[in-house]
């Protein structure tokens, strides 16, 4: 049983996680020949100040970029 755990930036809406949710489980079912009730996923929507890389905030990344 395939579980696919998805960490994302939040902003994407309901359509595009329709659509990857869809292209994912395609995926599995195509490649690993399992049943689509087989595969699960989880996105996680992530605030910008939950994220850092080489220290910094993205939250504070994206304030200096203006």
């Amino acid at each position: 049983m395939p579980i696919v755990i998805i960490n994302a930036m939040a902003g994407r809406g309901v359509d595009e996680k329709r659509a990857v949710a869809r292209g994912i489980t395609d995926v599995f079912v195509r490649h690993y020949g399992v049943r689509e009730d087989a595969v699960s996923i989880i996105f996680n929507d992530m605030q910008e100040e939950n994220y850092a890389k080489a220290g910094v905030l993205r939250c504070d990344r994206t304030k200096d970029k203006g």
